[in-house]
């Protein structure tokens, strides 16, 4: 059983696994190793119930050590881990690259302990421990890359507190995930600056640019604003694979050129056919990659507690809620919620009683 976790480095992520496990397991006793005042920070937010400077000390009673440390850092953290973490303890990570620290652990984990990579896909527009939240991973992706292939029966008790706090797990090869990492998430976020850059440079006025950018153009920009010290150790812990990435998105990038200057908009057509093919078949309904909830579209009236009512109905008979979206709303007119089921009958059973209760509910 995992009674007592370490989770090292006690920010963002650190910190929100922190509150998410405490709300899943109030009897756990989790302890945080960061800098002193980061401490102070996490135990009043409720992250963490006891703070330890010194990496040594906070791991010699671990039964499970999470690695939540800036990637830069981790693979030092993880060989000082291996060094003081008693035997039959489990360690692992949440890097968004896996390869340089599955290598590491094969080389620096001791026979009784047990190494799994992580990399939950969530995350926020701010860092820090002010920012934690336990609701972080409900529906989040977890991706879990075991050294050997498979999750060793040591993890397990691990592996039913990730799942307990919300997550989906997704077991994957470690270059399988960094290959799907470099071209989903690293990718865009280069991307992101590159075309804020081009509309500067480009754009010509700058007011301009800024109010005409105020629609789209800012959506896909948003993650420009990410902070290049945590993006300079992914970008070199995954170097091969983000210069690929980036070579097949400039060939991309050619291709479309010759195609404007030969003014061939047909292929242009297949082009954007294609694209939107594949964007409508990404789910909506999750955060990372994997399979999506079962979803049903619920017409509601714009009146106070109707929100309320929908889900106690639901609640009082059974039927879990996995994701709630509020997908538009018109004053004194009403909107349309986006209601997410793991399960297809609960979302069968979710609109009979809907439906049956002066809702309008349908698939999605």
């Amino acid at each position: 059983m995992i009674r007592r976790i370490v989770i090292i480095g006690t920010g963002l992520i650190g910190g929100s696994l922190g509150l998410a496990l405490k709300r899943a397991q109030p009897d756990l006793h989790i302890v945080g190793c960061d800098n002193p005042d980061i401490l102070a920070r996490a135990i009043i937010v409720g992250a963490i119930d006891d703070g330890e400077d010194d990496l040594e000390k906070a791991v010699q009673e671990a039964d499970l050590i999470i690695i939540a440390t800036p990637l830069s850092a981790s693979l030092r953290v993880l060989q000082e881990v291996a060094e003081h973490a008693p035997s039959g303890s489990v360690i692992t990570d949440v890097g968004s690259v896996k390869r340089p620290i599955i290598d590491c652990a094969r080389e620096v984990i001791s026979p009784g302990q047990t190494f799994v990579g992580g990399h939950p896909m969530a995350g926020a527009a701010a860092g820090g421990i002010e920012h934690a939240d336990p609701m972080l991973f409900e529906n989040a992706v977890y991706a879990l890359c075991p050294p050997d292939g498979e999750l060793p029966p040591a993890f397990s008790p691990a592996l039913e507190l990730l799942e307990a706090i919300g997550a989906r797990i997704l077991v994957i090869d470690p270059d399988a995930h960094d290959r799907a990492a470099a071209a989903v998430s690293h990718l865009p976020q280069l991307m992101a600056v590159l075309l804020v850059q081009t509309a500067h440079d480009f754009g010509g006025d700058d007011d301009l640019v800024r109010t005409l950018g105020a629609g789209g153009f800012r959506d896909m920009t948003r993650i420009a604003e990410s902070s290049f010290d945590i993006w300079q150790g992914i970008l070199a812990a995954n170097h091969g694979h983000v210069l690929d990435t980036l070579a097949g998105m400039s060939a991309a990038i050619q291709r479309l050129r010759n195609r404007l200057i030969e003014e061939d908009y047909d292929e242009i057509r297949r082009t954007f056919d294609a694209a939107a093919a594949r964007r409508r078949a990404i789910p909506r309904d999750m955060r990372g990659f994997l399979h999506p909830l079962h979803n049903i579209i619920v017409q509601a009236e714009d009146k106070p507690g109707v929100l309320q009512r929908m889900t106690t109905m639901l609640g009082e008979s059974g039927v879990n809620i996995k994701d709630i979206e509020l997908l538009k709303i018109r004053e004194g007119t009403g909107g349309a919620f986006r209601l997410g089921f793991e399960e297809r009958a609960e979302a069968d059973q979710a609109i009979s009683l809907l439906n049956a209760g002066d809702f309008r509910a349908r698939p999605l």
